[in-house]
């Protein structure tokens, strides 16, 4: 017993090891400009770890969502690593080994409760030990290794689905524990009082504070106790299993009315009249055929699938899913008696499909690799059940070595032809550009890529190539307002003031609540002096976002320009509430005082902007100049100096 415990944990570890090296190149990869801005590298929440940071995390939306513990993982991360984003990557790719660890363990479990199960009813199985840690292994390294999961694991923002996963699977191994137990067996205590079922529900917690698309594992548990656990025998048996559940089902609902406040609180929501319920039935099951095509055979796999334009019935790529999944459905119940665990394993990968299938619409894509990650295990472990069972036939009809041989060439070419796919999925997320060069090749048709693309050619002031990719933005949806928007950032980069008063104008007529069209028009309406329209604009974003620290700074540019400096000090410090790593808040605060003539204020302010970014070169010349009015002319003489070897060519 001892050493059949030592060899499962040896396998589960060398699998996991060998996931992680697949990966482990990839944490050269960046950060890319697609939710890893808002969740990492300008997420000013994560850059702290006090109070203030977990009223945040608990009681407020972030980008239509609610989960604390994937906001607390974040910011773990930024205090040890800052933004390198090296250390991103290496957490999520440890978080995946990890994962991969337990997918084995549960797995093994699960197919050993099967097996007890049959040879307990006397019937004939092919579920030897041998098959189980095949079928086991199998499931596992598909799981690890296998490139629909890339996307879940290289994009620093899906953190989330690393996190919880790895509760949900905790929280099962637990469960299953907790009803096979002795305590359980011997009915010395009911399953709801048994300790491990305390934890297992602990567990459950921690998943859905990760992701909410954890509030399946209550039905998850019902289809386990069905089988492999075979608790669940007739109606009477499913109710008490119910009622067991009570507190999971409950936890679920609230995850699911908090997960759906955030959604509509961010307007990620789809109307009900902008996509009838009969297209969204018809994408979701084409979804449910698709995922598994591309768990089959993964080629094609895209960071982005756009929602389709014309849905219909009577199409064949709709109707074929139709037909694919009431010929599966009917395959199941036909062979219910006796394959159980198809049932089971199709029924788990339907129900931990389900929040993410778009009934409920969310966003404008119509399915992603990333929804796979828990859903995968049941398709995998169907899979390794059978290559086990062929395995079993093969050994019995053919004696000799041959066979092992054979088996263990084709296990090396999958292993190595999954890792190589992995590979190189992992390079399209290396940097933004090669995210959505991919994205704009294999859908050539989808606006997310065209305008975020078009913000990398603006960075880089490759302004002719970022006009054409909003252009090319809106050709596809005259509606997009963050395209005009975007194109309207750089006609005010060329100087081209009047187009870009235009394009913001159209952003703001498409969406009138849209604060960074108002911001930057507010800004364009600086830069030509129209001074009294820019704090219009400025006044209208803090109207819509009070918490909006930019607006406060930007119109306590323009009380400073009307000579208002006591309105600027007041935006300044509201904007520095706001946001208290503003270090260019602190710097123009330190400039206003200064012309008030309060130097020693000044003075301070600049200590706090260089203490928060080092190479802020106004700041060592204002400090200077505040120095020389204080007379203390060594220390301006040093700011001076250290301003002059942050910018040598600058007189």
């Amino acid at each position: 017993m001892k050493n059949k415990t030592n060899k499962k944990y040896i396998i589960a570890a060398l699998i996991s090891m060998l996931t992680l090296l697949i990966y482990l190149p990839a944490v050269r990869n960046g950060f890319v400009n697609w939710d890893d801005d808002l969740y990492i590298y300008d997420n000013i929440h994560i850059r702290s770890f006090d109070a203030s940071f977990f009223h945040w995390a608990f009681l407020e939306f972030h980008i239509s969502n609610w989960h604390p513990l994937t906001w607390i993982s974040h910011a773990l991360d930024y205090a040890f690593w800052g933004l390198n984003p090296l250390g991103h990557h290496l957490t999520s790719f440890l978080l995946h080994a990890v994962n991969t660890f337990l997918v084995f363990l549960l797995s093994l479990k699960l197919l050993d409760i099967a097996k007890e199960g049959t040879q307990q009813n006397a019937a004939s199985s092919f579920l030897t030990d041998r098959a189980v840690l095949i079928a086991a292994g199998t499931t596992a390294l598909l799981f690890g290794l296998h490139p629909v999961h890339v996307e879940s694991v290289v994009w620093v923002s899906e953190r989330k689905d690393l996190l919880c996963a790895l509760f949900f699977l905790l929280s099962i191994m637990t469960y299953i524990k907790c009803v096979t137990g002795p305590n359980n067996e011997a009915g010395q205590k009911p399953v709801f009082l048994h300790t491990h079922y305390l934890f297992s529900l602990a567990l459950f917690i921690l998943a859905l504070l990760s992701k909410p698309m954890a509030v399946t594992l209550p039905v998850v548990l019902l289809i386990l106790d069905w089988y492999p656990v075979g608790r669940i025998r007739s109606f009477r048996s499913l109710w008490k299993s119910i009622v067991e559940k009570i507190p999971f089902f409950t936890l679920s609902f609230a995850s699911s009315i908090i997960t759906i406040m955030a959604q509509k609180a961010g307007g990620s929501i789809m109307a009900a009249a902008e996509v009838p319920f009969s297209i969204r039935a018809q994408v979701a099951i084409k979804a449910l055929v698709s995922y598994l095509w591309k768990m089959l055979l993964p080629l094609d796999l895209t960071p982005f699938y756009p929602y389709p334009k014309n849905v219909s019935w009577l199409s064949f790529k709709y109707l074929s899913a139709v037909l694919i999944v009431t010929a599966i459905t009917f395959v199941c119940v036909v062979l219910v008696r006796n394959h159980k665990y198809l049932s089971s394993a199709l029924g788990y990968y339907c129900v931990t499909l389900l929040p993410v299938l778009g009934i409920i619409q969310v966003g404008n894509q119509s399915m992603a690799d990333r929804y796979t990650y828990i859903p995968s295990i049941g398709p995998f472990i169907i899979a390794g059940i059978v290559i086990a069972w062929i395995y079993n036939k093969l050994t019995d009809r053919i004696t000799g070595n041959a066979i092992s041989v054979v088996s263990a060439a084709l296990a090396c070419v999958a292993v190595l032809s999954l890792s190589y796919m992995t590979f190189t999925q992992t390079g399209i997320w290396k940097n933004s550009f090669s995210l959505w060069n991919d994205v704009i090749e294999k859908q050539p048709e989808t606006v997310l890529a065209y305008n975020n693309r078009g913000i990398l050619f603006s960075a880089d002031n490759n302004f002719a190539r970022a006009i054409s990719d909003f252009d090319k933005a809106i050709a596809l949806d005259p509606s997009y307002y963050r395209a005009y928007n975007n194109k309207g950032r750089v006609f005010d980069k060329m100087n081209q003031f009047g187009m870009a008063l235009e394009e913001y104008n159209k952003a703001i007529v498409l969406y009138p609540e849209n604060i960074e069209a108002y911001n930057n028009r507010g800004l364009t309406y600086d830069k030509i002096d129209q001074l009294d329209r820019a704090l219009a604009d400025f006044n209208m974003v803090i109207a819509l976002k009070p918490s909006y620290a930019i607006a406060y700074y930007n119109r306590g540019r323009v009380f400073n320009k009307l000579n208002q400096h006591s309105m600027a000090i007041a935006d300044y410090d509201r904007a520095i509430a706001c946001n208290p790593y503003y270090d260019e808040a602190y710097n123009n605060r330190g400039a206003t005082f200064s012309i008030m003539g309060d130097f020693n204020r000044a003075v301070r302010d600049y200590d706090t902007t260089l203490l928060l970014n080092p190479t802020n070169l106004a700041a060592y010349y204002n400090r200077g100049l505040a120095f020389e009015k204080l007379g203390q002319r060594d220390k301006a003489a040093k700011d001076f100096e250290k301003a002059k070897m942050l910018s040598p060519n600058r007189q």
